[in-house]
């Protein structure tokens, strides 16, 4: 190869790089902002309703009501725990995303 030759290679390789650099640059640039969306809830703690709770028979005893009334409590402060700490777990989490990158 002469030094003609290797002069018109040299300008297509330094052609080719500068193009190469040019497309790059152009695809990073955006005039619309970007912003993140934090996730709607996942799960199905947020679309599964609590159990039903309990009801007395007609005629009950008084074991009966008893009984009744202590699973009734027990079901409903075990749903409560769940969905508040879900809750408040979530509203965290979205907190903390959106506090993300941010100083």
């Amino acid at each position: 190869m002469n030094d003609r030759d290797q002069g018109i290679v040299s300008s297509l390789i330094m052609f080719a790089l500068v193009a190469m650099l040019v497309l790059a640059l152009s695809g990073c640039s955006t005039v619309v902002p970007v912003s993140a969306k934090f996730p709607d809830a996942p799960g199905t703690i947020v679309s599964t309703p609590c159990p039903d709770l309990a009801k007395l028979k007609d005629n009950p005893v008084l074991s009966d009501v008893s009984r009744t009334v202590t699973s009734n409590y027990t079901t409903y402060y075990e749903c409560a725990v769940k969905v508040d700490a879900w809750i408040r777990w979530y509203n965290e989490q979205r907190v903390i995303f959106e506090n993300a990158g941010k100083k």
